[in-house]
């Protein structure tokens, strides 16, 4: 009976301790990142300068669905299409009113030009 008893003591402590150091170290609200400086923002003009997969940090709005994943984003500058895939969205909720940081890539061959976006924020 009291190695039962101690068993059991010791499969909670553990339980317990193992639940709190996994809430600590791998919880959502402690997910980290770098927190640095990143990339600078840029105009949808200097992007269309640019070549294929090469990053970009564009600040605008999404004026209107394209349909599918498709979007056309604009800024004071000029506008562009832009490919949000659906989990790239993470729940965020935007409209035409809203400004946007997007990050991506050019996605660019001889007939095309549009971003191919990996993540979106609200401003």
């Amino acid at each position: 009976m009291k190695k039962l008893a101690m068993v059991s003591a010791l499969a909670l402590v553990i339980g317990f301790s193992g639940n709190a150091l996994a809430q600590q170290n791998f919880g959502a609200a402690n997910a980290g990142g770098y927190t640095g400086p990143s990339a600078a923002s840029m105009t949808v003009a200097e992007a269309k300068k640019l070549g294929d997969d090469t990053p970009v940090v564009l600040i605008g709005k999404l004026e209107k669905s394209l349909g599918g994943e498709k979007y056309l984003f604009t800024d004071n500058t000029g506008s562009v299409t832009v490919e949000i895939d659906n989990d790239d969205w993470r729940g965020l909720t935007v409209n035409d009113k809203d400004t946007v940081e997007i990050r991506g890539e050019v996605d660019k061959d001889f007939m095309n030009f549009e971003i191919d976006v990996d993540s979106i924020a609200k401003k």
